[in-house]
């Protein structure tokens, strides 16, 4: 299955955003990474590499590679409303994003981990594929020889806060896409048209 395996603290530094959760190395070396450090001479960037960073960001952030985001962003463009927006609703609408946000894992690396190796359920049956796009009215549950599982549990005791378009009920361990979530709802902190007007070049 293709993910980024690569150096995470790395990549946050590079962006100068937390994109893979807490980092106390972006906190202690809050510059982009290189041999000179801090005190390297960074010419000012041109508005075609403003724009590559912006998708990079968003990649990274959601984990999805450069083949699927192209199809994403295709996608997008072919539904009504603002494309940028559409981008970060497909994006936000994934299984393992969902997961992640319905607090199953602290990580959407462990969310994804979660949905492939089979603990999660869609409306009762087992998916295994983390870019599964829900719709309103889907119920993502944890599979019941799953529920014990001190990963996950660990994690809800940590979670902090649910979000508008997901309702949780601990009960049951499940939850349910109420509906699409808009713009102001989405916590990322990515500017989607700039990812709109590099892909219209």
């Amino acid at each position: 299955m293709a993910r980024y395996t690569g150096p995470k603290s790395k990549i946050a530094r590079r962006f100068r955003d937390p994109i893979f959760g807490d980092d106390k190395s972006l906190e202690r070396k809050n510059y982009p990474p290189g041999q000179h450090g801090p005190n390297k001479r960074r010419g000012k960037q041109s508005e075609y590499s403003v724009q590559l960073m912006e998708k990079q960001k968003a990649k990274y952030t959601y984990g999805i590679l450069e083949k699927q985001f192209s199809n994403l962003f295709k996608k997008a463009s072919r539904m009504k409303g603002i494309t940028g927006e559409n981008l970060l609703v497909l994006c936000e609408s994934r299984l393992d994003n969902t997961a992640y946000r319905l607090g199953l894992s602290n990580t959407r690396s462990g969310a994804r981990q979660l949905v492939s190796h089979r603990h999660i359920t869609v409306n009762g049956e087992i998916c295994n594929i983390p870019s599964y796009s829900l719709r309103p009215g889907d119920v993502v549950s944890v599979r019941e020889k799953s529920k014990s599982m001190e990963v996950i549990s660990e994690a809800l005791a940590a979670k902090e806060t649910g979000f508008d378009w997901l309702d949780w009920d601990s009960a049951t361990m499940s939850g349910k896409f109420m509906n699409i979530p808009n713009r102001e709802m989405i916590p990322e902190n990515i500017k989607e048209q700039l990812i709109v007007e590099l892909y219209s070049k």
